[in-house]
């Protein structure tokens, strides 16, 4: 799509939407200055770039201000899921707690919001968290459970009432009053003042303990148990000098994203919610916190006077003014630099980390490797690269040169395929000279017939050694993609020569050095480290397994009465010339084939044939036979 088919484009507050030309929306934004922002759509890259590549058409429709805007784009970005934007990986209604208006209030779960003058708390993440919340509020506060809604009046109580569970208005056990203090009660703990309610109760069981009314005291305190069980006992205030407030935390990887919500009332955090968000490849961290705030803030019940945010926002005004009328009281929106606050956005940042991490983990187990996706977008592949094979090289001053080769499929290891190299006619260090020789002997001969084709390559090294991979797959006539990882920085280096172009994606951004640097946690990125932290560890471990080999092969040619055989059955026996060394004459002497005589003498060359050794042959003569 073309500026120029835009037409005549609003200079008012609204939302825009972009749609395919079969009328599809692929994307849906905000702006104070639709006109502006339309603008930059066309000049930018990036995402913006393809945004206007696939749009067939754009629509405006323009509000009275910003707020306006972002609260319809929210509902429209929930409608259409457009592709472009960050949206909820599960695109669930989530559960709320409610209080009905009534005169003798019922706590229920639902999923819908409606203006019927109930009180609603959540929403909640986890539906079955709410459902074990409820249950421990319904036996610790006497509320109505079985007479309706609307309350309905019943000939006689039910079982709740005669297991202190219910105050039983249904047949007028109960005055308004106290039925009121129960709900108040119940209010306080769904709004984070559990401290008030277990202060209260506290009173209550003293004084009922006093004038001796001891099963009313134990009821009391089993309430108090709960409720002290519902918040966690174990959990200490972190500072009861701070406001009511929300904190945020987030972290990015690749098309996936954490946003971590954590709720601080009273100088305690009493809840946490945590989204796992897609469409966040091209995004910033201020367009993910915001696509989180729209979907949360958007049908949240309670608004804190303080929210906390990583990140400064442009529109930080604009986001205030939304926050308040969702309130219906002043709400800031804060970005600390400094004190206790920052700490707090570190903790919640760092569990969005690991919340990623894990949702990332669990997608992995289900086969849907986030790895793999991302090397498909990032260097264009056809189809995700469902095996990769890793090489690399080892070696000691030009000694014992070797290589590994190492399978992944599915992002997972195939030990069972990977393969070693010891390079051949090479006696000084050449990484470039022994890859392309590891490359050829891969795909010509036996390993070609027994191993499948793979669908990427990755080489440990820089551009000199992805270049020599590509020679050798020209000179076997193979055209398989490349990929390097260079340990400075962990930086993907794509080939400068030979197919170049199956590595261009539209949009992406690369310096004359043809390198990508991408997140420390894009799925991609840890993927490609896990195929190159194997590779290395097997090539290093077989390299140093033929130096210690030769090592204590060169030492036995000098020793006498020690042969071909005997040098096999000490190596085969000993895995180092350490352990060889501090064997006791007697162990060496029972190896098969090698005897007294020749343990003597090895214990002699190697240094350790000191006259206390020597003293002693008769006892080890005895031992040995």
């Amino acid at each position: 799509m073309e500026l120029e088919q835009a037409g005549l484009i609003p200079i008012q507050p609204g939302v825009y939407i972009f749609r395919t030309p079969h009328g599809r929306v692929i994307y849906v934004g905000k702006a104070n200055n639709i006109k502006t922002r339309i603008h930059q759509h066309f000049k930018s890259g990036g995402k913006s770039s393809r945004i206007t590549r696939d749009a067939g058409n754009l629509e405006f429709i323009t509000t009275q201000n910003e707020v306006e805007a972002l609260i319809l784009e929210a509902n429209l970005i929930k409608q259409h899921r457009p592709r472009y934007n960050v949206l909820l990986k599960d695109d669930k209604h989530y559960p709320f707690l409610k209080l009905t208006k009534e005169a003798f209030p019922m706590l229920v779960v639902t999923r819908k919001v409606i203006k019927d003058g109930g009180k609603y708390y959540g929403p909640y993440p986890d539906s079955r968290a709410v459902w074990r919340a409820k249950n421990l509020i319904d036996t610790t506060f006497p509320l109505r459970k079985n007479s309706g809604i609307p309350f309905a009046r019943r000939k006689r109580p039910c079982l709740n009432y005669h297991m202190k569970r219910c105050l039983a208005p249904c047949v007028g056990l109960v005055t308004p009053e106290d039925y009121a203090q129960a709900v108040i009660d119940v209010t306080q703990v769904l709004e984070g003042k559990a401290a008030d309610v277990m202060t209260k109760l506290k009173l209550e069981m003293k004084e009922s303990a006093l004038r001796q009314e001891f099963e009313q005291a134990g009821a009391i305190r089993d309430r108090l148990e709960a409720v002290q069980k519902l918040f966690g006992t174990d959990q200490v205030a972190l500072n009861t000098d701070l406001e009511d407030m929300d904190f945020l935390g987030v972290a990015q990887a690749g098309e996936y994203a954490m946003v971590q919500h954590f709720q601080m009332r009273a100088g305690r955090v009493i809840g946490r919610d945590k989204r796992f968000l897609t469409g966040a490849e091209d995004a910033t961290l201020e367009e993910i916190l915001k696509a989180f705030m729209q979907d949360y803030y958007g049908v949240a019940m309670q608004v804190p006077p303080l929210v906390l945010i990583p990140v400064e926002f442009e529109d930080a005004s604009v986001w205030q003014e939304f926050l308040s009328s969702r309130a219906h009281r002043k709400v800031e929106l804060r970005f600390p630099q400094r004190g206790e606050k920052v700490d707090l956005l570190e903790m919640a940042t760092r569990n969005a980390h690991t919340g990623l991490e894990a949702e990332l983990a669990l997608l992995e187990k289900r086969g849907e490797n986030p790895g793999l996706e991302g090397l498909k977008e990032i260097l264009a592949l056809p189809e995700r690269p469902w095996r990769i094979e890793g090489y690399d090289n080892s070696n000691l001053f030009g000694t014992n040169i070797v290589s590994g080769m190492v399978v992944f499929e599915g992002g997972r290891s195939r030990k069972g395929e990977h393969r070693r190299f010891k390079v051949k006619g090479l006696d000084h260090p050449d990484d470039y000279t022994a890859m392309r020789q590891t490359i050829t002997r891969r795909f010509t001969g036996g390993l070609s017939d027994k191993l499948p084709i793979p669908d990427l390559l990755m080489i440990d090294g820089g551009h000199g050694q992805v270049n020599a991979a590509l020679d050798a797959l020209r000179e076997v006539g193979l055209e398989i993609p490349v990929v390097g990882l260079a340990k400075r920085e962990e930086t993907m280096i794509l080939p400068s020569i030979y197919g170049a172009q199956w590595w261009l994606k539209s949009g992406t951004i690369l310096d004359q050095k043809r390198e990508i640097k991408l997140p420390e946690t894009h799925p991609a990125l840890r993927m490609l480290i896990a195929v190159r932290d194997e590779v290395h560890q097997y090539a290093i471990t077989y390299h140093r397994k033929l130096r210690a080999d030769a090592m204590m092969t060169s030492i036995f040619d000098d020793i006498p009465g020690v042969g071909p055989k005997r040098r096999e059955a000490l190596l085969e026996h000993f895995t180092s010339l350490e352990e060889l060394r501090a064997a006791r004459l007697e162990v060496i002497a029972r190896v098969p084939g090698v005897g007294l005589t020749a343990a003597h003498a090895i214990k002699t060359h190697l240094g350790t044939g000191t006259g206390a050794v020597v003293t002693d042959v008769g006892n080890a003569a005895k031992e040995a036979k």
